[in-house]
């Protein structure tokens, strides 16, 4: 009998189907990575999970390399919010805090966002809930918070550098024309005047008494409680013993309380703000190079004024 001859090409047409599955495996895992939390599907979900993590900023372009991609600037958390109020689908909002605070302004927009929300609210600090970020959760229906977490900082902080001394050194003069005394208030290449001085902590303590006031109705705390902290930060035990927090618990028990706030079993669907692929993939290699060629470094914010307000 004669035999049947093989097939040179088996091997290869083989090798090739192998090479083209996994090559469309690889780019479907690449398509569910930039796009979860933002697909539409089949899947129904009833609560929207909106993340507010690191620095509380209006515009940062893209996050930090240190942020693990998933921080997100006050604008997106706010458009955020208001895509899953408008969702029929969305019954419930789950803000996942993990926050040092930030800018002033921006914090509130969330908090109004949050408050203006049509259903229940709830906030969890996992890491870190600290000033802006307290500021957020006090528009929140409740506040969760493991045992470990870091919760408060009710407080408000202005800076402004002094290089008065060193342009004295360098032979740097300083002169500005201005119409207003208090033009020019924090300059950092002149001494500060008591008046000017003043005039900055005035601001200050501004923020502060509506830090306090916002905390103080969101919160349903008497204001004195609420200065008594002293911008103090609380481990969430100790948070939940002086009403900061109204519940200790993980994140089971948080979609515990959803549940039973909705009469219904819920189910949860994280939402990222949209960004292009390009974007994405970009972000990526960021942190990739930041990792191996910073390893831990310390991060500075700041709106590049001459006086920086922030709650943190």
């Amino acid at each position: 009998m004669d035999e049947i001859p093989r097939s040179k090409g088996r091997v290869p047409i083989v090798a090739t189907a192998v090479a083209v599955t996994a090559a469309a495996l690889a780019c479907r895992r690449i398509v569910a990575r930039f796009t979860r939390g933002r697909l539409g599907g089949a899947d129904e979900y009833n609560v929207a999970e909106v993340p507010v993590s690191g620095p509380i900023v209006r515009d940062r372009g893209r996050p930090s390399p240190l942020s693990g991609g998933t921080a997100t600037t006050a604008d997106e958390v706010v458009e955020l919010i208001e895509e899953a109020d408008e969702d029929e689908a969305v019954d419930a909002l789950l803000l996942r805090i993990n926050t040092p605070g930030g800018q002033v302004l921006p914090s509130d927009d969330i908090r109004r966002a949050a408050a203006d929300f049509d259903g229940p609210t709830v906030a969890y600090a996992t890491d870190l809930c600290a000033s802006g970020g307290y500021w957020i959760a006090s528009g929140c229906d409740e506040l969760w918070a493991h045992d470990a977490s870091l919760v408060g900082s009710i407080g408000v902080i202005g800076s402004r550098p002094n290089a008065a001394e060193l342009a004295d050194r360098l032979g740097i003069s300083y002169e500005q024309f201005t119409a207003g005394e208090y033009k020019d208030a924090g300059v950092p290449l002149r001494e500060i005047e008591d008046d000017e001085r003043e005039y900055l902590q005035g601001i200050i303590d501004g923020y502060y008494e509506r830090f306090v006031e916002t905390v103080s109705e969101g919160r349903d705390m008497d204001p004195e409680d609420v200065r008594d902290t002293e911008a103090r930060i609380y481990l969430g035990s100790d948070a939940a013993e002086v009403g900061l927090v109204d519940s200790l618990g993980t994140r089971e028990d948080v979609e515990d309380r959803l549940s039973a706030l909705l009469d219904a079993d819920v189910e949860v669907r994280e939402l990222q703000p949209q960004r292009g692929f390009a974007e994405r993939l970009g972000i990526g290699a960021e942190r990739l190079a930041f990792a191996a060629g910073n390893g831990v470094a310390s991060v500075f914010s700041g709106s590049g004024g001459d006086v920086e307000i922030e709650l943190r």
